[in-house]
């Protein structure tokens, strides 16, 4: 682990004891220490397209676009945008707007920030996928740039709100280790990086110069805490003021207990399997019902794919596993949403008909399957695989769990290491179509589609869909697109939608927090109750 900017003794000393006064001093205390249950995979906020990244990347950096807790879109370092018609987009900059170390920010570094993006690999979920549609790029003035696409786009600045800002001057030829190094993590956001050491813990400092709403918290501790009993026992030793993913098993606790406060929304955090048909036989992780190789993948036949899917009680996943803290659902976005199927409703558990599709595909002793997941990124993981796992043993698929470390678990989901993985999307955009072109769409890496497709799905009606979808400027038009490509993926079960997870935060009873659809820990919007 290493400490960037080492301090004196007496210093943290001091901010120790600050810290322990806790938060019931009110505005006393200038020290917030948040315990979270997602490690950070990078300080680069380009490297990899995950919620924990994001939000990290957001307390030190800007977004020309924000979303409030309900995934709206307000302005950012954007005062307005205006369509161009189908050409693209032009974006005005609000005046006096610097970096850390004083740089001022202007519509050039946009234009270098477009041109980083592709050139940074990481192990997921990519940020072309958001700049896909710019294919060229005009700085009009310090303040304005137009971004031009190859046809209408109309959700770009809903993609821009994914895209952190870096300056031309501070970050031209910077790599990933120089951000995990923290040598270039500057950026214009409310706090400063103080520390980082990896996979334990972030500091951050405010921001004094901050552009807009200035944080209370003079120093953020950000502690990475991905065990679920540690992360509740630090909140109740008043360790940490403010932690997120409550285990299930303990929210009710929480709640009646006056210390604390818990906040709570349904997320639009999906989770999900994927069911890899598309790899040839014979395939890692699947055998016959007597352990022998097989000389085809079952999971290519349509009616075992049903199979897997009707054999699963999303609603006792629900209830029991999740305990009451999820949404069972058999699409990706939440009742009411932009791109929610009113009319799609959660597939009902039916072992006997699971029983039927497979022996009527030619596997009436099923077979034997690896589901693989991770035990420590998103709540009871482990428990769902479990669970999973259990139910399709009933209708006779054998299945042999592999919960690991997500750190573990995502780079063999990655190398497709096991036929079925249970995985998850973040529609922090607050629709479907980064989902279907990232998970679902075929691999064309040059355009950004398929950037999280791990079992290379491929279908070409799909596609055809997504692209209408994207270039539709009528609203109700491409919700109508964005449904039927919903609909023509689910019903043909390359990935199966369980449920959608609850955000639930638990913290001090002094303080206050608006839960976010999107999950995420925003440090600067923390408050001391009034």
């Amino acid at each position: 682990m290493r400490n960037l900017m080492g301090r004196s003794f007496i210093r943290r000393a001091l901010l120790a004891t600050v810290a322990g006064l806790g938060c019931a001093a009110g505005a006393v205390a200038q020290t917030l220490t948040m315990g979270v249950g997602s490690p950070i995979s990078s300080l680069d906020p380009h490297y990899h397209q995950l919620r924990s990244n994001g939000e990290i990347a957001q307390s030190i950096f800007d977004t020309l676009v924000v979303t409030d807790a309900h995934a709206r879109l307000h302005a950012g370092m954007a005062e307005s945008w205006r369509a161009l018609g189908a050409e693209g987009w032009e974006f005005r900059l609000r005046e006096g707007i610097r970096f850390h170390d004083g740089t001022p920010f202007t519509a050039d570094d946009i234009a270098f920030t477009l041109e980083r993006i592709p050139t940074v690999t990481g192990p997921g979920a990519s940020y072309s996928a958001l700049i896909r549609p710019v294919n060229r790029v005009e700085v009009v003035d310090d303040r304005t740039i137009r971004l031009y696409t190859s046809g209408p786009s109309p959700l770009l600045p809903t993609y821009l709100t994914q895209v952190v800002m870096l300056s031309r001057k501070i970050h031209a030829g910077a790599t990933t280790a120089d951000f995990n190094s923290g040598r270039v993590a500057i950026g214009t956001g409310p706090f400063r990086l103080t520390s980082y050491s990896n996979n334990d813990r972030i500091v951050l400092a405010r921001n004094d110069q901050y552009w807009g709403e200035k944080p209370h918290w003079a120093e953020v501790n950000y502690r990475i805490l991905t065990n679920d009993t540690a992360r509740t026992a630090a909140l109740l030793a008043g360790d940490v003021d403010f932690i997120d993913q409550v285990p299930t098993s303990d929210i009710e606790r929480m709640r009646r207990d006056s210390r604390f406060r818990v906040a709570q929304t349904t997320s639009l955090r999906t989770m999900y399997l994927t069911i890899d048909g598309t790899r040839a036989a014979p395939v890692p992780g699947l055998a016959s019902s007597a352990g022998a190789a097989m000389d085809r993948n079952p999971l290519a036949d349509l009616r075992v794919r049903r199979a897997l899917s009707l054999a699963i009680d999303r609603r006792m996943i629900q209830e029991r596993v999740m305990e009451g803290s999820a949404l069972a659902t058999g699409q990706f976005m939440p009742p009411d949403s932009f791109s929610y199927i009113p009319d799609f409703p959660v597939p009902a558990a039916d072992p006997e008909a699971a029983r039927r599709l497979l022996a009527e595909a030619g596997y009436p002793q099923g077979f034997q399957i690896t589901l693989a997941g991770s035990s420590d990124r998103y709540i009871n993981d482990a428990r769902v695989v479990q669970a999973v796992g259990q139910m399709w043993t009933r209708i006779g698929v054998r299945t042999t769990i592999e919960a690991q470390p997500y750190a573990s678990f995502i780079g063999r989901a990655t190398r497709r290491e096991a036929p079925a993985n249970l995985l998850s999307w973040g529609n922090s955009t607050g629709e479907v179509s980064v989902l279907l072109n990232s998970v679902l769409r075929t691999v064309n890496r040059e355009r950004g589609h398929g950037s999280s497709n791990r079992i290379q799905y491929s279908n070409p009606e799909l596609d055809r869909m997504i692209g209408e979808a994207e270039v539709e400027l009528d609203a109700e038009k491409r919700e109508a697109l964005l449904q039927r490509a919903t609909r023509t993926a689910l019903e043909d079960y390359p990935i199966m939608p369980l449920y959608l997870q609850n955000a639930i935060w638990a913290m001090r009873s002094s303080l206050t927090y608006e839960a976010r659809s999107d999950e995420r820990n925003d440090p600067a919007t923390v408050q001391p109750a009034r």
